[in-house]
């Protein structure tokens, strides 16, 4: 265990378990659901593998988290305790503060289509997708780590069930959505109308004129600033009332 900031205040004893490097994002990453391993270490790609499994270890030695071996006797099932789903209200507060007061544009080091993508899996309108099987395709341009510039990725919905696959799964494609991954990032962020990159050719969706409409709402590309963690709609509305928001400006044009 590091050492801590030798106060008993409070808030340095409740930096002691978030303000470590990483920290907060696991915590993220658990409060969406992930209980395991590799699901954990998907939505913190740069975090390498070792210093997760101690981040872990830490965590559950202040009693944030509590682990159980799987059945199979391979691995761990990580799980919140009460302790660790009471920081819910600061994790998802540290979102909030960034989308009120951060800085709304990304850096192109901070650009990542697989992040991007685990982060879309997690944060379907599942209640607005039809029942039937939908397949997006994804191609990207743009991109800025890694020797590739583009790349494509496949959202797999049935069911209720969300899958990303980074080679084609053989589905017909339903809607194919070709962007360039700072544009993409921008709207789903809520940082930039859709419309606008609509108009500018950022952004393009191709397929059934119905599901192509559907898409801002599959996805949630209309500015709605939610994390897909809880955020209590008054502080949505909020956040909209003080970005001038208007769902009226996202809407796809000719729809």
């Amino acid at each position: 265990m590091r050492k801590g900031y030798g106060q008993f205040c409070p808030v340095a004893k409740a930096a002691e378990v978030i303000g470590d490097r990483w920290n907060p994002l696991v915590l993220r990453e658990m409060l969406y659901g992930n209980r395991y391993f590799n699901d954990i270490s998907r939505g913190v790609p740069l975090m390498s593998r070792a210093l997760l499994v101690q981040r872990l270890k830490e965590l559950e030695k202040l009693g944030i988290v509590v682990s159980y071996e799987k059945e199979t006797g391979q691995g761990h099932e990580y799980v919140l305790t009460p302790a660790g789903e009471a920081l819910r209200p600061l994790i998802e507060a540290m979102g909030v503060w960034a989308q009120q007061w951060g800085s709304e544009q990304i850096a192109p080091e901070d650009l990542d289509d697989a992040l991007l993508m685990w982060g879309m899996r997690r944060r379907i309108n599942l209640e607005a997708v039809p029942a039937q099987k939908m397949v997006l395709q994804f191609d990207f341009r743009g991109l800025t780590k890694g020797r590739k510039t583009q790349r494509s990725w496949w959202l797999v919905i049935e069911d209720r069930e969300v899958d990303v696959c980074q080679k084609d799964p053989g589905f017909e494609v339903n809607v194919l959505i070709s962007a360039d991954l700072s544009a993409f990032t921008h709207v789903w962020m809520g940082y930039t109308h859709l419309n606008l990159a609509l108009k500018q050719g950022t952004i393009c969706f191709e397929g059934d004129r119905k599901l192509v409409h559907q898409i801002p709402t599959w996805l949630y590309l209309n500015g709605e600033w939610r994390y897909g963690m809880g955020i209590d709609n008054s502080v949505v509305q909020l956040m909209q009332a003080n970005k001038c928001v208007a769902p009226e400006c996202n809407e796809v044009p000719g729809a």
